[in-house]
């Protein structure tokens, strides 16, 4: 919670950020355009989305940030019976939550039901003690998102009951999210990264992109996303050719090409160490279900 006095930003975070509004008003920047809130309004903004505000006197907030995994866990549960696994289910939340920036006008009466479950989700953040009070907030945050989900804008989609099955893979290795801002140099090296997977990707490329040094770049990209550049090509690539398997009937070896992995020995191993399956069984699988 914090009281804001002065512009803030524009920021990126590597999270989804729910902001509600508990007094004052504000102009926002964001991909929405240049818009004012205030008491009653709740803001979401999407992992790596800028948004930057200018306080009219003042603006008292509530921010909540959720590691993007954990979000993709809750659409995967959510939509247990018709996604195939956690991979479909974070391209299902794209499509979905397609406006990477929203206001939602609650209204003062609706954000007043929040205030008690927001101010304790406050209290326990600073005392610690995660483990030991982590059902609580599960139970203070699922409240909160209760009261908001209805004014969350949503493309409609979709899916057919062919589409369900049983297999589950394994989330990618944990990392430790700091919830700061993003240095630009990291948002723009993820993001070449995410536009050409497929590229043939050195440290020192990318670097240069940035302009940046590889120790730099490695350093400010690690503190941004938990890993290396490296290590997160590997994990785009993983996810792509999870696509490919499931949605295309191209040979293995080819769609594995095709995300920019040349050995399939090591394509394998790198498929299996993100997914959980070796890519011949996570084809099989998603095949025998379809």
């Amino acid at each position: 919670m914090r009281v804001v006095e002065r512009p803030v930003g524009p920021f990126a975070y590597d999270c989804v950020k729910v902001i509600v509004v508990r007094s004052g008003s504000a102009i926002l920047f964001s991909e929405f355009g240049q818009k004012p809130v205030r008491i009653g309004d709740a803001v979401i903004l999407g992992a790596n989305v800028l948004c930057g505000s200018e306080p009219e006197g003042h603006v008292t907030v509530t921010t909540i940030y959720l590691d993007t995994d954990y979000v993709i866990d809750q659409v995967f549960w959510q939509h247990a019976g018709l996604l195939r696994d956690r991979l479909e289910a974070q391209g299902f939340a794209e499509t979905i939550y397609s406006e990477p920036a929203q206001i939602l006008r609650l209204g003062e009466e609706r954000a007043a039901m929040l205030m008690p479950w927001l101010d304790e989700v406050v209290e326990r953040s600073i005392e610690g003690g995660f483990a030991r009070n982590f059902y609580r907030m599960q139970a203070v945050w699922f409240s909160i998102a209760h009261v908001i989900a209805p004014f969350v804008k949503v493309s409609p989609v979709r899916i057919s009951a062919s589409q369900r099955v049983r297999v589950r893979v394994r989330p990618t290795i944990p990392r430790h999210r700091r919830f700061a801002p993003l240095r630009a140099e990291a948002r723009q090296a993820a993001e070449l990264l995410r536009q050409a997977p497929a590229e043939q990707w050195t440290l020192d490329a990318l670097a240069a992109r940035v302009h940046l040094s590889s120790s730099q770049l490695s350093r400010v990209f690690t503190d941004a996303y938990g890993k290396t550049p490296l290590a997160y090509l590997t994990m785009l690539r993983a996810e792509h050719l999870a696509r490919s398997l499931r949605e295309t009937d191209l040979p293995i070896e080819t769609a594995m090409r095709q995300v920019g992995w040349r050995s399939r020995g090591h394509a394998a191993k790198q498929f299996r160490k993100y997914i959980g399956l070796t890519p011949t069984r996570y084809r099989q699988l998603t095949q025998r279900a379809s």
